[in-house]
């Protein structure tokens, strides 16, 4: 059953790549195709027992034996949610396309590619396998951006493609020399996770391992691709970048910098805190600097997925589960916000703050997008009833005990969230409108139907967070004793 969540998309794309399937009807295709997979994902949600510790629905088939590579995939706590919001975002990307898009063929295949592959990562249980996997990810994501971003695609693309390829090499360097240290045959999760390493030598894997994350995350200082990137790439593979990809680091992060050097991971975690309080502080610092709308939401995203590594810094019980949370409600909100920054530049051709004025005006405004910017914004900022609110308490409250200071700073950044985006709002839908902006064509329900789902999910979760940490309680608490 899991194997269909990763052979669906890729028997899909080549199916639209390859066969003389009309260019029209590519479309159709393949949102069908990512809806089965959303479909099979919530069928193995009602099959999934949360209760349960370790993998389940597990395959395991050899592959290339003599490497150590198997076929081996399972899910549990940790990964069932985030395969969940991939194929979630995978539809929502999808819906959000334009039905006019240039070279549709090429276009559907690369997004079902990169969902396969980012289900291939969530699902891997062998070290190579995952790296197979987060490495696929880099071509399909390279062309989305090189072919159909905006004016400096090409330097964007070839920046993304620079970093993440060097995040794969440090990946693959602390596996192979996991495999190395602990004399294992095969590159299986479980076996080396078997083994006990000195503290010497956790260290020295899990450094490179580290900065491999940082870039995928992306912490600061490692971040420069991601505002490039975002800026260039159209607004649905925005959505897919900051829901999904950034994703597959910060489950990595859990995975295997927790997962397999764990005794590391709590000797350096007084200095990750540090980082992530900095990294959290520059992303919300820069936000408020920008003055293109996608920016704002580029660098707000570093700032909160700090919170996912201050979390885990911490290794308490609510700390393991808050981090889970976060990934989900960044996700979620992420992707909303970058769906109204795409809804404005596609109704008014311009995403600057110091141009755009009005757009709330309710007779020739967007005033539908402008309340749910407002929504959106809230959510960001962590207000109550939000999902945005119950994934921020859970990081502070689970963090606090073990880092106080860096808690504290990134509170700060917190209450920075909330200045860069309301004078984001401020500026853009207050006021008088634009002047040359007085007739902006309107937006149709069907125009808003995703955000409209995404905004329901992050009210939903904001009032019933045990819908979440239900999935992932079990097994992230498992990660800190070995199990």
């Amino acid at each position: 059953m899991l194997s269909a969540l990763i052979l669906i998309p890729f028997v899909s794309a080549a199916i639209i790549g390859l066969s003389p399937l009309p260019a029209k009807n590519s479309r159709n295709f393949a949102i069908i195709a990512a809806v089965s997979v959303l479909v099979i994902n919530i069928l193995i949600g009602f099959q999934f027992n949360f209760k349960l510790e370790g993998l389940q629905f597990a395959e395991d088939i050899p592959w290339i034996q003599w490497l150590g590579l198997n076929y081996h995939i399972g899910i549990d706590g940790l990964s069932f949610p985030l395969v969940l919001l991939n194929s979630l975002l995978t539809v929502i990307a999808m819906i959000s396309t334009s039905p006019t898009i240039a070279r549709q063929k090429l276009y559907y295949s690369m997004i079902l590619l990169l969902s396969g592959g980012a289900a291939g990562a969530f699902l891997a249980q062998d070290l190579l396998l995952f790296f197979l996997f987060y490495e696929l990810e880099i071509v399909p994501l390279y062309f989305l951006i090189a072919i159909w971003g905006g004016e400096r695609r090409g330097y964007a693309a070839m920046k993304f493609l620079l970093y993440t390829a060097i995040s794969g090499i440090l990946v693959l360097a602390s596996f192979l020399g996991l495999v190395w240290l602990t004399g294992e045959t095969s590159f299986d999760y479980q076996a080396v996770r078997g083994h006990t390493l000195p503290l010497n030598s956790q260290l020295l894997l899990l450094a490179p391992l580290l900065i491999g994350i940082f870039i995928k995350i992306p912490i600061f200082p490692f971040h420069t691709w991601l505002p490039d990137a975002h800026v260039q790439a159209s607004t649905p593979i925005s959505v897919l970048l900051a829901g999904v990809l950034l994703k597959l680091g910060t489950y990595a992060l859990l995975r295997f910098g927790v997962g397999l050097f764990l005794e590391g991971w709590v000797y350096l975690a007084p200095w990750l805190a540090i980082l992530a309080s900095i990294s959290a502080l520059y992303g919300a610092s820069c936000a408020i600097a920008q003055k293109d709308m996608k920016k704002v939401v580029a660098y707000s995203s570093i700032a909160h997925m700090a919170y996912i590594l201050l979390a885990a810094t911490a290794t308490t019980r609510l700390s393991m589960v808050a981090a889970v949370f976060q990934m989900v409600s960044h996700g979620l909100i992420s992707a909303f916000l970058f769906l109204l920054v795409g809804m404005v530049y596609k109704k008014t051709g311009s995403r600057d703050v110091d141009y755009l004025r009005g757009l709330l005006n309710p007779e020739r405004g967007l005033p539908v997008t402008g309340g749910l910017m407002i929504l959106g914004v809230m959510a960001s900022s962590g207000l109550p009833g939000m999902v945005g609110f119950i994934s921020e308490f859970l990081v502070f409250r689970g963090s606090f005990p073990i880092f106080p200071i860096p808690t504290l700073l990134c509170l700060v950044g917190t209450g920075l969230t909330a200045v860069y985006f309301l004078l984001v709002v401020n500026k853009v839908f207050f006021g008088r409108l634009t002047e040359g902006l007085t007739q902006l064509p309107p937006v149709r329900w069907k125009e808003h139907a995703p955000a409209f789902v995404l905004l329901l999910l992050i009210v939903a979760f904001g009032l019933r967070p045990d819908w979440v940490t239900h999935w992932s309680e079990v097994q992230a608490v498992a990660l800190l004793t070995g199990s």
